[in-house]
């Protein structure tokens, strides 16, 4: 069993799912549950930036169930209410997980699913999914102790597809490789679930930025943080693993009980609003298979100018007109089978044609010969039958010679 423990308390989990949380979204320690977030109006950059109100006209998430795999999800948080089924607690293998003492679990649902309400201004990327909340850390009365068992991850997935939901994002991260976890993340995108995954918060020098899983897992979608001027955070977990890019870095996100909490950094966050609009994908074409809607978000997403991992696009990836099926390759030609009796007609076809032939032109001559015959006779017979010769030229006369010439003054010499 790998152990990945931290500093206790909410910055427990912060670390696990690539996060730092700001004041007043801290618990004081394992045990005692984050409290309440702040109630006044936020700066909620990233749905200006973002802009999925774009995409809404077309898909807002409706019948899309996203499985958020953390610390469970408030279902008493007015901007997800209603929208937040009972679920899983993974971690003992039964009950509910519709409560977050931790508050990690329901500020992703928020980033993917909250409805603003009056006074915060905060959106998720998909306002009408649904949140199905799978704990794999935590209990209902207890922040986190740090601990998240891969088998207790994979329970959490595996619990998460035999639900038949349509996104999976799984929020905590690990960084060594684990059997359970990979065979679960497989089966999850066998069953056509779409999976997405954060970069994790160890990408600095000093951290050494190990590889996280489940991000670098074949057809996950990894996700990295940037800030509001679009620079990504320093500390996000980077390489071939990372597919996308999202706001992460100094968000307002919805905190349990009520509220909203600064969130300093979070790659976990990012990770919501990239779920979120892939449940907008999954609204508009109902048909993708999870691989095309991974390549639907990953093509259609803002080019970064750093060749770094694109932005996602929640309205380009909603209605973009992308083709999925490879060229058809041209059939081999063969001769056509013909019977005896197709070949005795078309050769009676030919000859009838090569009989036409002869007989127009046969016609043609005939009548150019009578032609020539009625023109030419009545000549030949004013002419006595003779051959006709041209005429001769006329020959001048002697008064038709010019008078000698006078010479100049000849009359006056004379």
């Amino acid at each position: 069993m790998i152990r990945y423990r931290a500093i206790g308390g909410l910055l427990a989990i912060g670390v696990l799912s690539g996060s730092v949380i700001a004041a007043p979204g801290m618990a004081a320690a394992a045990g005692t549950c984050a409290p309440a977030g702040h109630t006044g109006a936020a700066n909620n950059w990233p749905q200006k930036l973002l802009d999925p109100d774009a995409a809404w006209p077309f898909a807002k998430g409706d019948g899309v169930r996203i499985a958020v795999v953390d610390s469970g999800v408030d279902a008493g948080q007015p901007t997800l209410s209603g929208r937040v089924e009972p679920g899983f607690n993974a971690v003992i293998g039964h009950g509910r997980a519709d409560s977050d003492c931790a508050g990690t679990g329901t500020q992703v649902a928020g980033a993917i699913a909250a409805s603003a309400t009056s006074g915060t201004g905060i959106n998720g990327t998909a306002p009408r999914a649904t949140i199905v909340p799978v704990r794999v850390t935590g209990q209902p009365n207890r922040s986190t102790d740090g601990v998240v068992p891969p088998g207790v991850l994979a329970r959490g997935i595996n619990w998460a597809v035999q639900q038949r939901v349509d996104v999976i994002d799984v929020a905590p991260v690990l960084y060594q490789d684990d059997d359970r976890v990979r065979t679960a993340i497989a089966a999850a995108v066998a069953a056509g679930i779409v999976v997405v995954a954060p970069a994790g918060g160890l990408g600095s020098a000093n951290d050494g930025n190990p590889t996280p899983y489940p991000a670098a897992y074949p057809d996950v979608i990894g996700v990295t943080a940037i800030d509001p001027n679009g620079m990504p955070w320093t500390s996000a977990g980077h390489g071939d693993f990372v597919d996308l890019a999202a706001p992460g870095v100094a968000v307002a996100a919805v905190q349990r009980a009520r509220g909203w909490v600064a969130v300093t950094a979070s790659t976990a966050v990012a990770a919501g609003y990239v779920s979120g609009v892939a449940a907008l994908v999954r609204d508009r074409w109902r048909h993708l298979s999870a691989g095309q809607v991974r390549d639907r978000l990953i093509g259609a997403a803002t080019p970064d100018a750093g060749a770094g991992p694109g932005l996602v696009n929640a309205y380009a990836s909603v209605t973009d007109d992308l083709v999925y099926r490879k060229p058809a390759r041209p059939e081999t030609l063969t001769r056509p089978t013909v019977s005896a009796a197709e070949r005795a007609h078309r050769a009676a076809v030919a000859s009838s044609r090569r009989l036409a032939i002869m007989f127009t032109v046969a016609g043609l001559g005939v009548l150019l010969i009578v032609t020539l015959v009625a023109i030419g006779l009545p000549r030949a017979r004013r002419r006595g039958w003779r051959p006709a010769y041209a005429a001769p030229l006329p020959r001048p006369t002697d008064g038709d010679e010019p008078a000698p010439p006078r010479l100049l003054f000849e009359d006056v010499m004379g």
